[in-house]
């Protein structure tokens, strides 16, 4: 077990925590604005399309950075770009398919709010977070074991 921590947790995983900074700089960045620029908080729907965007963008430039940089990845091709994808569409799905119905159900079943946001709102914003972290958690598996899994 310690063997598989050690691995897990190498330089790959810290050069990944360093991606996920610049990552989240540029699409989550991108995400807020476009949630309260557009209004897209009056809608459940704009969570969904505002975080859409934002990965979308984060995830070119992730791409480029993790196959790169983090995993030193030399496969040339589409299915490494492929595998990424499915990854990420994966993740993406599985992370606020479990944020959005959580937080909604815990804001509104409790009138939960803060800093002067409707409870809808601060749901909205509250999930992005949420979708966020988890994606981490997911993606990272994702990319080290299979968009960008070493050859043994």
């Amino acid at each position: 077990m310690g063997d598989f921590i050690k691995k897990f947790f190498d330089i790959k995983f810290w050069k990944f925590i360093l991606v996920g900074v610049i990552n989240t700089l540029v699409g989550n960045g991108l995400q807020f604005v476009l949630f309260a620029l557009f209004a897209w908080d009056r809608y459940e729907w704009g969570v969904w399309l505002a975080s859409a965007l934002g990965y979308l963008i984060g995830s070119i430039v992730s791409y480029f950075l993790n196959k790169y940089f983090t995993f030193k990845n030399t496969e040339k091709g589409w299915k490494p770009i492929l595998r990424f994808a499915l990854n990420i569409a994966v993740c993406y799905a599985l992370s606020y398919c479990i944020a959005i119905p959580l937080i909604k159900w815990i804001c509104t079943a409790n009138n939960f709010t803060m800093f002067s946001f409707t409870v809808e709102q601060f749901a909205g914003y509250t999930s992005m977070i949420l979708g966020s972290c988890l994606f981490v958690a997911f993606n990272y598996i994702g990319q080290r074991f299979f968009a960008f899994k070493e050859k043994k």
